[in-house]
């Protein structure tokens, strides 16, 4: 049975984490389902505390010397201490909650035939029920052609919808009557909100001259009936449908200016496009936000087998994995939530999503839903180029170029170095500065290294060279000038990184002392080597900067070599100390392995077997430590060491994993609540691809961890490096048939266990499961299995 692509329940949801997410980018809204009540959760991407600020430490730079020379002298502790007295500057700020819209109805008795679903292919959340013999009927979407959320309400009789709405925040709020049909809500954000775990009062705070103000403008439209404001309610009775109308915005203009002073017009952008969207009735809202959902939505189809166990809802489904049985279509329909979630939260032109996408109910949200770039939001973004939505990539590169200003400033004054980059947390005012907190985590300037990989991969996927030139090749050239002045010279004249950190892990150094601080880690000489070699190769593609190109390549043959430590397992630090927690959740040092290629199963076989005893260390204290986005990374891990079975493991334990919507649940035994965080969706999308398909190492590997109970399927859509676009459909374990698009002429070639021949072209066999033919650019090829 062909899987639709529904997130279903028979009830409706109890609290947020269980209500169904919609979002055009920059709206977001979580519906609830409810019968007598229904209320929508409502966030605007650019709704966060603060201001711009000035949060560079001038201080910090006077200590960076001193710092070195402890950590030269094995004395790491200590460097630590110094960093974190002295080096270290604000907390970010914090994403907010803007508010809910409630719609309170009329009945009163018992319904039956509940059910409340949310369709990935039209992006539609639909709430159904029978009472008092009637069907009443609610669709709501976000539309991302008409920039509204529509509420559309229904009942099978005429003349038989009553309701009230209204619109509330936790912020500052007041709202009042626009017109006889309209109401609207006006706000304000924080100045400033103390992070989760600083405890006191207060710990959130107002000024009348900073905060991003916001408003939201709610709408009926009604067939039949009547539509009037009550003080700030709006008031339906006896309609034959209802359609409700949303818009919201806020006064944010720019990381660098002030909200109020230099803001935008909030109400004037809301009624703009209230105007707009009112000129078309429910149907053609419905059909263009369809349409282009739709429109990329479509791209990938992923089935994996029979199953009745769709016709289930989902929480029991979720439950029932729990419970250790298999479902094979439950895994496909997580990897589409995650393409869906992406479609929702990153459009072009929209802030790149954060730890929560665009979905938070809080004031005060864990790690203030910030933009943590150790590793959270790179995660978020694996999906994008492999899964056929490379355009929502670009949110993540509009923040890189807002941290080549804001990190060029900090580099600048914490290192004395040129080019830019960002430590591990950043807001919607681009801090780029390390926090208050512990080194562990806080000292880490690595984030330019990190996203550099995100806008060579767009590349690599593409190839094209006009983005290349114009916007990867800018932030590469200015993130490898920090990193070439960073580095500093040891005894043995190798380049090393320091302070360095293994983000977000501690060691235990040959004095008994515990530290996170030292220099080299493994994760930073792999982000090195990786940012280098690409660097190398887009100055030599484009064919500028000569003389720089061959500084680069004489720096990178100075960086330390990765190692294998006491216990066979890929060394950590520079030098092979024992780790305070064994069972840490970071497995920062494979990087290299997964998502960057320095480690590959062929080339590198004894860092590969590394990587792997690495994996088996940590995961000894497995269900102590080990959490879902761990999870969704060892699929990763276990793809790329071509491991299906564990990979599946994998897998089965994040579907065991989430809440009944399929956000992921951070379950850790750290913290006293479970919060959602969304980076486990899109890296276990990600990993899902990466089971059928890789191409990381110049070779396009077909079904390279197809698990036993993936033996039937078809993937149509993915794409890979060099170009191309693929459908797969395999049998019985092995593949049947491939179709190749290609973009550009090029050789291709393939690792297939199947022996791989075609009628139209001829395919040549180059090794054993290797195969190569001619590409011409945008043409499309058939490849089957030989009887």
């Amino acid at each position: 049975m062909k899987q639709p692509w529904k997130l279903w329940y028979e009830q409706a949801a109890e609290q947020w984490v269980e209500a169904l997410p919609l979002g055009n980018g920059h709206l977001g809204g979580m519906v609830h389902g409810g019968i007598k009540y229904e209320r929508i959760s409502l966030n605007e991407d650019t709704l966060w505390s603060g201001s711009p600020r000035q949060a560079d430490n001038p201080a910090a730079f006077t200590h960076l010397d001193e710092s070195r020379r402890l950590i030269f002298a094995g004395k790491y502790s200590e460097a630590q201490q110094l960093i974190e007295q002295h080096m270290l500057g604000p907390w970010t700020h914090a994403y907010q909650a803007m508010g809910d819209l409630h719609i309170q109805f009329a009945q009163h008795s018992v319904v039956t035939s509940y059910r409340r679903e949310l369709d990935l292919q039209t992006a539609i959340a639909t709430t159904q029920f029978v009472q008092n013999g009637l069907t009443y009927t609610r669709e709501v979407f976000i539309s991302a052609v008409d920039q509204v959320m529509v509420v559309h309400i229904t009942v099978d009789q005429p003349g038989k919808i009553d309701l009230g709405a209204s619109l509330t925040s936790v912020l500052n709020y007041k709202t009042y009557k626009a017109t006889n049909d309209r109401v609207v809500l006006e706000g304000q954000a924080p100045s400033y909100i103390e992070p989760i775990f600083q405890k006191g009062e207060p710990s959130v705070f107002y000024e009348d001259e900073q905060g991003i103000r916001f408003q939201i403008h709610l709408q009926a439209m009604v067939d039949g009936g009547y539509a009037e404001t009550h003080g700030a309610n709006l008031v339906v009775g006896s309609a034959n449908s209802v359609t409700l109308l949303l818009s919201a915005a806020t006064s944010f203009n720019g990381f660098d200016k002030n909200p109020v002073k230099e803001g935008k017009d909030a109400a004037s952008i809301c009624e703009q496009r209230l105007q707009e969207a009112s000129k078309y009735n429910y149907e053609t809202l419905r059909e263009r936000h369809i349409a282009d959902h739709a429109s990329y939505f479509a791209r990938v189809d992923l089935q994996l087998g029979d199953s009745d166990y769709i016709r289930e809802p989902t929480d029991r489904r979720i439950e029932a994995v729990k419970d250790g049985r298999e479902d094979s279509q439950l895994a496909a329909l997580f990897f589409q939530f995650g393409r869906y979630l992406m479609i929702s939260s990153s459009r072009p032109g929209s802030q790149a999503t954060n730890l929560q996408g665009i979905w938070n109910n809080m004031t005060k949200p864990p790690w203030s839903c910030n933009y943590t770039t150790n590793i959270n939001t790179e995660m978020n973004y694996w999906p994008a180029e492999p899964c056929n939505l490379a355009e929502f990539h670009t949110p993540l590169f509009d923040l890189i170029d807002d941290l080549r200003i804001s990190g060029a400033r900090m580099a600048k004054h914490y290192y004395n170095c040129r080019g830019w980059t960002a430590h591990h947390g950043v807001d919607l005012w681009r801090s780029a500065t390390p926090q208050s907190g512990s080194a562990s985590w806080s000292f880490w300037p690595m984030t330019a290294a990190w996203f550099c990989q995100h806008i060579w991969e767009h590349y690599a996927y593409s190839g094209d060279k006009q983005f290349l030139q114009d916007r990867a090749y800018p932030a590469m050239l200015e993130a490898v000038q920090f990193y070439i002045d960073f580095l500093v010279e040891d005894e043995q004249g190798n380049l090393v990184t320091i302070p360095s950190t293994s983000p977000e892990n501690t060691f235990i150094a040959e004095d008994g002392s515990r530290s996170a601080v030292s220099m080299s880690s493994t994760m930073d000489v792999t982000l090195l080597h990786e940012l280098f070699g690409n660097y190398i190769q887009a100055s030599d593609i484009l064919n500028v900067d000569e003389a720089f190109r061959e500084q680069v390549k004489q720096a990178k043959s100075k960086l330390l070599p990765l190692k294998i430590g006491k216990h066979g397992q890929l060394q950590e630090w520079f030098q092979d100390f024992e780790e305070a927690e064994p069972e840490h959740r970071h497995t920062a040092h494979l990087y290299g392995l997964h998502p960057g290629n320095m480690i590959t199963l062929r080339g590198t076989p004894e860092l590969a077997e590394a990587a792997k005893t690495s994996l088996a260390r940590r995961q000894r204290y497995e269900g102590q430590d080990t959490i879902g986005w761990c999870f969704a990374w060892n699929i990763n891990f276990y793809a790329r060491l071509e491991e299906p079975e564990r990979a599946y493991e994998y897998v089965t334990k994040l579907l065991a994993n989430p809440y009944p919507n399929l956000f992921n649940a951070h379950r850790h035994r750290k913290i006293s609540f479970y919060p959602f965080s969304i980076e486990a969706n899109f890296a276990g999308t990600a990993g899902i691809a990466e089971m059928l398909v890789q191409s990381h190492s110049n070779e396009i590997h077909l079904l390279p961890s197809l698990p036993k109970a993936w033996a039937e399927g078809t993937i149509r859509g993915l794409r890979a490096r060099g170009g191309y676009e693929l459908d797969l459909t395999w049998s019985d374990g092995q593949i049947t048939e491939v179709r190749i698009r290609s973009s550009q002429q090029d050789v291709c070639t393939i690792r297939s266990v199947a022996f791989l021949i075609s009628d139209d072209i001829t395919v040549e066999q180059v090794g054993e499961h290797v195969y190569r033919f001619q590409a011409e650019a945008n043409q499309t090829y058939c490849l089957y299995t030989k009887k």
